[in-house]
């Protein structure tokens, strides 16, 4: 290591890994509300016939698993903003 170089604190590395973790989660979230949203629509009744009623469940999977991940996305977001700082909208 040369003398400068800054040794990063392992709560760096903690809070990073938090992060990309509630990323991935957030978008297996995203996925899932795909997929539900996806059955929801081609859902059928048992003549064949598009029943887009039947599939309420399905529908409701999809809205709470969209609840989170929102969630998961902004708290990924919100936890990389440094809390001795101000958060800027315009930086």
């Amino acid at each position: 290591m040369k003398r400068g170089d800054r040794v990063r604190p392992m709560s760096y590395y903690r809070k990073r890994s938090t992060s990309a973790f509630l990323l991935i989660v957030g978008i297996l979230w995203a996925v899932i509300v795909v997929w539900q949203f996806y059955l929801f629509v081609v859902f059928r009744d048992a003549r064949g016939a598009l029943d887009a009623q039947g599939g309420g469940s399905h529908l409701w999977y999809a809205i709470g698993a969209a609840v989170l991940t929102c969630a998961c996305v902004c708290f990924a977001i919100f936890r990389r903003v440094n809390h001795h700082e101000e958060l800027h909208i315009t930086s």
